[in-house]
């Protein structure tokens, strides 16, 4: 049986879940569709694999592609796990979230560079989103560094995206690997989505090459021991619909991007990141949870930042599910 990962969301991001209530008369069985990246199809009751939706009751779903589940007694329940659905597909219709990385991040969704102790700048690097640093309080460099976004010094904003990140990490960390990489250089590989295992450092030298298959909302995790380093001149590449935004480098120590360097995802350091000369992290983020995020004329632009309102629109159908569960 798959387990609901992080933030809710499905294991297998290719799935979307739609039910439909059963025939009155079969109680036991309740039918639906799955959606794939690009089409969706209705398929005849055959026994297969088990896929849970969200963090309700697990639901078989058959070989040929058909989602079934054991009868709910009580329709309440039955309602409740409806509504969850129509929850998660609104917003995948909509384009409003990935349900493979949907609220992970939470509010340090928002930055570029989140850092704990410092976040230290020399050289003209250039931050898309916002800038913040928690506990500490010290911001150098800016300029002549410039922030196309908010700055946020030791306040509220911050604290609480330290927090959210913290979170985060910590359910990145406790994923289930797909493949234990350790003491493989990530240098010439070509990973397809999945939870990547290294038990102390990874390197990567040269070119990492990351292919969704087509799904647009492919989830790539990279769970790593102590330090991330990539050499001079090192690249992650995206192809077949993959995206950085759903692209997370669990760090347990500190991370190091080499001069001229063009890296991709989230890095989620539990200590310090440090950006050598030029490197650059487009549709990623630098978010150190104790130490300080250290820059050098470098591009950060982060990816999928949320839209104004897509929190509230996720919270008021949420509170309106709860609230026919209960009548």
């Amino acid at each position: 049986m798959y387990q609901r990962g992080a933030g809710g969301q499905l294991p297998d991001p290719n799935i979307r879940a739609h039910l439909q209530p059963a025939n009155p008369k079969k109680c036991p069985k309740r039918y639906g569709t799955v959606q794939g990246a690009f089409k969706e199809s209705k398929f005849p009751q055959s026994p297969g694999h088990v896929v849970p939706v969200l963090s309700l009751s697990a639901f078989s779903l058959t070989s040929h592609g058909e989602i079934q589940s054991a009868c709910v007694a009580e329709n309440k329940e039955r309602d409740m796990r409806q509504n969850y659905i129509g929850v998660l597909a609104l917003l995948t219709c909509c384009g409003l979230a990935s349900p493979a990385s949907a609220d992970i991040l939470g509010t340090a969704q928002n930055f570029a560079v989140l850092g704990g102790s410092t976040v230290t700048n020399t050289g003209p690097t250039v931050i898309t989103a916002g800038l913040g640093v928690w506990p500490g309080t010290a911001l150098t460099g800016l300029p002549p560094g410039v922030v196309n976004g908010t700055i946020h010094a030791s306040d509220a904003v911050a604290q609480q995206a330290q927090s959210d990140m913290t979170t985060a990490y910590n359910a990145l960390a406790g994923m289930t690997l797909t493949q234990d990489l350790t003491g493989m250089d990530l240098g010439g590989l070509t990973l397809v989505p999945g939870v990547y295992f290294f038990s102390s450092s990874a390197f990567l030298t040269g070119t990492l090459t990351l292919n969704a298959m087509g799904n647009p909302d492919a989830l790539f995790v990279f769970q790593i021991g102590s330090t991330l380093i990539s050499a001079s001149n090192s690249s992650v590449v995206m192809i077949n619909s993959a995206d950085a935004c759903d692209v997370y480098w669990q760090v347990g120590s500190s991370a190091t991007l080499g001069t001229d360097s063009a890296f991709q995802g989230n890095i989620l350091a539990l200590t310090s990141i440090t950006m050598n000369t030029r490197a650059s992290l487009i549709e990623g983020r630098a978010l150190a949870r104790n130490g300080a995020v250290t820059m050098d004329s470098n591009i950060i632009t982060a990816g999928c930042i949320p839209t104004p309102g897509t929190t509230s629109l996720l919270g008021m159908m949420f509170v309106g599910a709860i609230a026919r569960r209960r009548r």
